[in-house]
C-alpha cells in the first residue's frame, strides 16, 4: 500500500470510527519494525551548540526510555493470547519489535554516547528499572497478585502505556517538526535518533490506545490513569536532567532538583528559544487524551511519519548493501 493510500484510509477511519465504536485496530496500515544504526563517536555532550540546558535535558530521554519500552513488550506479550482481531495482533507485534529497537537504540546512546562523555546515568536507570521491575511488576514489590485481579493490573498498566504513547506521538511530533534545532548546527545523529524514534511513535499511535479499549479498558480509568501518569513524567524526566547537570560545572552553583524553582523557570526560558518544548504548551497537549472522543488517529500524521522514517539517515545505513571482501570470495 502506497503513502497515498494509507493516508486516505486513514482519513476515512478518523469519520468511521468515532460511529462504529470499533474496539479492534484502527491503524490505516501495516507497520514495519526497522533496524538503525547509530555512531556515536563524534557526538558532542552538548549536542546544541550554546545550549547546555535543552541539550541535558533532551539526553535525560535516553536514560527514560529503555526501560520503558521492554517493559511495553513483556506486557503486550503478556496479552497477545487475549486479543481476538487480527489486525491489531499483527499491530501489536509489530509495536514490540518497533518498541525493542527503540531500546536498544536509547541503551547504546548511553553506553557509547553519555558514559564515554563521563556522565554518571546509573542512579537514573536504576530507579527507572525499580519503577518497572519492582513497583509496576507483574509481582508489585515481590507481592502476588490474587488470581481475580490479574487481568484487571494487565488492564491498569496498558493503560498507563496508553497514557505514555500519547506524550511520546506528541513530542515526535514536537522532534519532526523543530527546525530551530537544525538551523543551530544540532548534531544530525542525535537528531536522527529523536526524528526517528518519534516518527515511529506517531506511525504506533493507535497500538496502546487500540489495545487498552480492546480488553476492557473505559473511559473513567483512562482518566484517572493519565492524571497519574502525567504529572509523573514530567517529575521523572525533570528530576533526570538535573542530575545530569549537576554533573556539568556551569550549572554547579544552580543546585538543579525537579524541586527547585530554578529548574522550571529555566526550563520555560529556554523553550522561547525554540530548543525545547515549553512545559505549559506540553501540558495543553496532554489534554485531548483526557476527553471521551480521543482518538490517537486525530493526533499526529502518519504521512508525515512515514516520510520521515524512509529518509531516515540511521534506518538507510542498513538499508545498504555490505561490501563483499575480496579475498573471501
Amino acid at each position: 500500500m502506497n503513502t497515498q493510500v494509507k493516508v486516505k484510509a486513514e482519513s476515512k477511519l478518523r469519520n468511521v470510527l468515532k460511529l462504529s465504536g470499533k474496539k479492534g485496530s484502527s491503524s490505516p496500515h501495516y507497520m514495519t519494525p526497522r533496524r538503525v544504526e547509530f555512531d556515536w563517536s563524534k557526538t558532542k555532550l552538548e549536542w546544541i551548540p550554546d545550549q547546555p540546558f535543552a541539550s541535558h535535558f533532551i539526553n535525560e530521554l535516553n536514560l527514560i526510555l529503555p526501560a520503558g519500552e521492554f517493559w511495553f513488550c513483556r506486557l503486550y506479550n503478556q496479552a497477545l493470547p487475549l486479543i481476538t482481531d487480527e489486525k491489531l495482533r499483527a499491530d501489536v507485534q509489530a509495536f514490540m519489535r518497533q518498541e525493542a529497537m527503540h531500546a536498544r537504540a536509547h541503551g547504546g546512546a548511553i553506553e557509547k554516547y553519555l558514559n564515554s562523555h563521563g556522565i554518571e546515568t546509573e542512579r537514573n536507570t536504576d530507579f527507572m528499572d525499580k519503577l518497572f521491575t519492582v513497583i509496576l511488576a507483574d509481582k508489585p514489590y515481590g507481592r502476588k497478585v490474587p488470581k481475580f485481579l490479574e487481568r484487571r493490573w494487565l488492564i491498569f498498566r496498558l493503560g498507563i502505556i496508553a497514557a505514555i504513547e500519547h506524550m511520546t506521538c506528541v513530542l515526535g511530533m514536537y522532534a519532526m517538526e523543530n527546525k530551530t534545532w537544525d538551523e543551530a548546527g544540532a548534531d544530525e545523529m542525535l537528531l536522527d535518533l529523536l526524528r526517528w524514534h518519534g516518527a515511529e511513535e506517531v506511525e504506533h499511535r493507535c497500538v496502546a490506545f487500540d489495545l487498552y479499549r480492546h480488553l476492557g479498558g473505559g473511559y473513567l480509568s483512562r482518566y484517572y490513569l493519565a492524571s497519574i501518569s502525567f504529572p509523573l513524567i514530567f517529575m521523572i524526566w525533570a528530576d533526570g536532567a538535573a542530575h545530569i547537570m549537576k554533573q556539568d560545572p556551569r550549572f554547579a552553583k544552580k543546585k538543579p532538583s525537579a524541586f527547585r524553582p530554578w529548574l522550571w523557570r529555566e526550563w520555560a526560558k529556554v523553550s522561547k528559544t525554540g530548543h525545547l518544548p515549553h512545559p505549559a504548551w506540553l501540558f495543553m497537549k496532554e489534554l485531548p487524551f483526557l476527553s471521551p472522543l480521543y482518538h490517537p488517529l486525530n493526533e499526529g500524521s502518519t504521512e508525515q511519519a512515514l516520510a520521515y522514517l524512509n529518509s531516515s539517515p540511521a534506518y538507510r545505513a542498513t538499508q545498504q548493501p555490505k561490501a563483499v571482501n575480496a579475498k573471501a570470495v
